[in-house]
């Protein structure tokens, strides 16, 4: 075992998929998963006691859950990359699992290649989002920021305009707060629809260096620590792709 290896903890209540994943990622060399967990108190013992790069989480776990393990994962000094392997029927969970702090989402049902792929881009420090789960996360965030904007204010004397009014001019008073340009404004609502770096730069024209630059600007503008966050922190503010 080298010791630059990328070591990982397995946390799953079904042996069988922990199994599976094991075989998977120990087929990859320079992989190296050194301990499994069966619900999310003992996934946060095992980050504790074997400090991993990647800890991957499923959701729904008995005692404490892959969210509550998320949090406290995340708040643990140096903490490891935490990947989230959900299901469709796991979509609820998933923004909670966002502002939980997990660095990506990958749906079981992926390819052995695209699980090795999530585990080592998170492991590098970037974010992932299964195009699927990103689908479902904007599509759920966006419905709650519609339902916050048109619902009404007990206590204020209701605002004039429409709904989307108001949330296109709370997204607009977030932006001016932390400075950010029209094109850093508008990387971020490419973000939001989940698209890459190089998605982005086809989009918009420009290389994809350009648009590293413009993540780096918005994620230190807006306080969030990744791609992923910056996505909560415009819908969280009604900022979407359309707003």
């Amino acid at each position: 075992m080298a010791a630059d290896d990328l070591t990982i903890v397995l946390a799953d209540d079904q042996d069988l998929v922990r199994a599976g994943f094991r075989v998977i990622l120990e087929s990859e060399p320079g992989f190296r998963v050194v301990g499994e967990a069966p619900d999310g108190a003992a996934a946060v013992d095992a980050v504790v006691a074997l400090r991993p790069d990647v800890v991957c989480l499923d959701v729904q776990m008995p005692g404490v859950d892959g969210l509550e393990a998320a949090r406290r994962i995340a708040a643990l000094p140096d903490p490891p990359a935490v990947l989230v392997l959900t299901t469709f029927d796991d979509d609820g969970a998933l923004f909670a699992a966002l502002e939980a702090g997990a660095s990506g989402f990958l749906l079981k049902n992926a390819s052995p290649e695209r699980l090795i792929d999530a585990v080592r881009t998170v492991a590098a420090g970037d974010a992932l989002l299964d195009p699927d789960v990103t689908r479902r996360v904007i599509s759920r965030a966006t419905a709650t920021t519609a339902a916050a904007a048109h619902a009404p204010d007990p206590v204020r004397t209701p605002a004039t305009g429409t709904g989307s009014d108001q949330a296109t001019d709370t997204g607009a008073a977030a932006i001016a707060a932390v400075g950010l340009t029209e094109r850093e404004t508008e990387v971020l609502r490419l973000l939001a629809r989940g698209l890459s770096n190089a998605e982005i730069a086809r989009t918009l024209y420009v290389g994809e260096a350009t648009v590293k630059t413009h993540v780096s600007n918005v994620l230190q503008k807006t306080g969030v620590r990744d791609r992923i966050q910056a996505v909560v922190w415009a819908f969280e503010r009604g900022i979407t792709a359309s707003s």
